[in-house]
């Protein structure tokens, strides 16, 4: 982008962020989609013409963004405890929730404060139910959700987490978690009650081996795993035992 796209400075203008906090590349429409939370909104950037920049969603305290193959839009939205789908090419009609909704708690059909996402194949959501410390899976047209990672209270037993933030998930339905106050990635495999760590583990620091409150995950073509350290100011990239992709 040129250097004056987001003009560079803290603002609420179309060409202006606020505390962004997720961003999706929509390959097909050629453009970015932000999650502007300090705004409270989502937008899009055109990718083509710097000066395409329009508001798709208003008034939603986002946090996480994902598309499936589909282009159908799922946001998190931390005030009213709850994802929402939007499908392609609907975002100026109210999104459908498809997790959460029922104010903040600790019921299965409530969240307090869903941060990160990850959508299948199926339109199964998993949410990082981040206050609750679990992470949640709401089958497509469920009423509530089941606990497939932590949900034990926040601790650092490997039952537990404390404050979960970037989540992925293979084709056999292993979850990837950044346990941010852990300072560690956790694995849960399919059916488990207790993870594994994956990286970090080694309490807060600056080592290789060290992380400190780790957020965003992604996997590469190689199974390599890349981690958002965030405050380490840095991304570090560990090697996975593991052959499986991501759905």
């Amino acid at each position: 982008m040129d250097k004056n796209e987001g003009e560079n400075c803290e603002g609420n203008r179309t060409g202006q962020l606020n505390g962004p906090s997720d961003m999706i590349v929509d390959e097909n429409n050629k453009s970015l989609i932000i999650c502007d939370k300090g705004n409270r909104r989502v937008i899009r950037w055109s990718l083509e013409n710097p000066k395409d920049k329009q508001i798709i969603i208003d008034n939603i305290l986002c946090f996480a963004l994902r598309m499936n193959e589909y282009g159908d839009l799922f946001v998190s939205d931390v005030e009213k405890h709850e994802v929402k789908r939007w499908r392609k090419g609907e975002t100026e009609v109210e999104g459908i929730v498809v997790a959460g909704g029922h104010r903040v708690g600790t019921n299965l059909n409530q969240f307090n404060w869903p941060s990160f996402l990850f959508i299948d194949r199926e339109e199964t959501v998993y949410v990082s139910d981040r206050d609750n410390h679990r992470v949640m899976k709401w089958l497509k047209g469920a009423k509530e959700g089941i606990i497939v990672a932590g949900g034990y209270g926040r601790g650092n037993s490997l039952k537990q987490l404390f404050e979960p933030m970037g989540l992925l998930v293979n084709e056999v339905g292993d979850i990837y978690v950044a346990d941010a106050e852990n300072h560690r990635i956790m694995c849960w495999p399919f059916g488990s009650e207790e993870g594994r760590i994956v990286a970090g583990g080694n309490g807060p620091g600056q080592g290789s081996n060290q992380l400190i409150y780790p957020a965003g995950l992604s996997f590469d073509v190689e199974n390599n795993l890349y981690v958002v350290d965030s405050l380490n100011n840095r991304v570090q990239r560990f090697s996975v035992d593991k052959n499986e992709k991501q759905k």
